[in-house]
């Protein structure tokens, strides 16, 4: 793990905001000049602490969408069972998220898609795959309440 100053960590809370500003405005905001905020820019991006930089785009904006979570249970519980799945699912573009999880089931996964009835047949089409789906439980995000791409610095560097 790479050891984070005080610097680095005002970067990527500027960055995790705003991730279009400028290299300059950058260093104004952190108090350093351009050539030494640059490199520790290139440092957090090569160390892959900054994996991408990215739009935080409002879909309702743009398209007719449903958010759905869906607990998943697979039949079996050996390494290949999982590999399978998790190979699987990465060839769904509407899987936006997918995380191993403990107590009691195994996955967990965020879908956007166009309705319910696109979501039903992407179940369908993981249920055909024969992959080892034994249950899914399925939530329909009926309103956001909170999301934020933001991480709480704060709380998780507080001994920092």
């Amino acid at each position: 793990m790479l050891k984070l100053d005080d610097r680095d960590i005002q970067m990527l809370k500027v960055l995790s905001q705003e991730g279009r500003i400028s290299k300059s405005e950058l260093a104004s905001r952190v108090n350093l000049s351009p050539t030494p905020c640059w490199e520790r820019l290139k440092r957090l991006e090569k160390a892959q602490i900054i994996q991408s930089y990215h739009a935080n785009i409002s879909l309702k904006k743009i398209a007719s969408s449903v958010t759905v979570f869906v607990a998943i249970e697979l039949e079996n519980h050996q390494a290949a069972s999982f590999r399978q799945f998790e190979d699987a699912i990465d060839q769904y573009e509407e899987i936006q998220s997918c995380w191993a999880i403990g107590g009691g089931l195994d996955y967990f996964m965020h879908v956007v898609t166009t309705s319910i009835d696109s979501y039903q047949r992407l179940i369908d089409d993981l249920l055909d795959q024969k992959i080892g789906l034994a249950r899914y439980f399925t939530y329909i995000v009926t309103k956001p309440v909170k999301q934020t791409n933001l991480l709480p610095f704060d709380v998780l560097l507080s001994d920092h």
